[in-house]
């Protein structure tokens, strides 16, 4: 199977936008990604996906917390900056919530304490037990096929 063309049909479901931020002796790290999904009610547990060449996949297993930001379609510049995509001169604005570094103005925000991790592949699976939600009301961050969306109702 050809890794480009797995890669197209992965990149074909549409996802929203996240930035996975942690915190580790004052320094505040964070890294876009799109593989997160809610896991369990009871316990409420949700998941992250994060490659093993990414520096962030150490940053989790020493915090042993994380924030996962649900992007706001008006942070598109956020997300560049998190995959590297974009080198802004200006700081990112951070707030602190549940005493992990978020950032302003998403959509929404869950807090967790790492309750497990499995590696599969070349990523590693983060389990996060909820530790706190924060809902704002905005228009999601879309992403598919490579490029940024934004969401509207269709006519039934």
């Amino acid at each position: 199977m050809d890794d480009r063309l797995f890669r197209n049909v992965m990149g074909s479901f549409a996802t929203g936008v996240t930035v996975i931020t942690t915190e580790i002796d004052g320094d505040i790290h964070g890294m876009t990604a799109n593989a997160f999904m809610s896991i369990s009610l009871n316990p409420k547990l949700i998941a992250i996906s994060i490659g093993e060449r990414a520096r962030m996949l150490q940053y989790i297993k020493s915090a042993k917390q994380f924030a996962v930001n649900i992007l706001s379609s008006n942070q598109i510049n956020e997300s560049k900056q998190f995959s590297g995509q974009l080198n802004l001169e200006h700081e990112v604005a951070f707030e602190s919530y549940k005493g992990l570094p978020i950032l302003q103005n998403s959509l929404a925000v869950v807090t967790c304490k790492l309750h497990s991790e499995y590696e599969a592949g070349d990523h590693t699976i983060f389990i996060g037990q909820v530790t706190g939600v924060k809902l704002e009301q905005h228009n999601p961050l879309l992403y598919s096929q490579g490029k940024y969306r934004e969401l509207k109702e269709l006519k039934e």
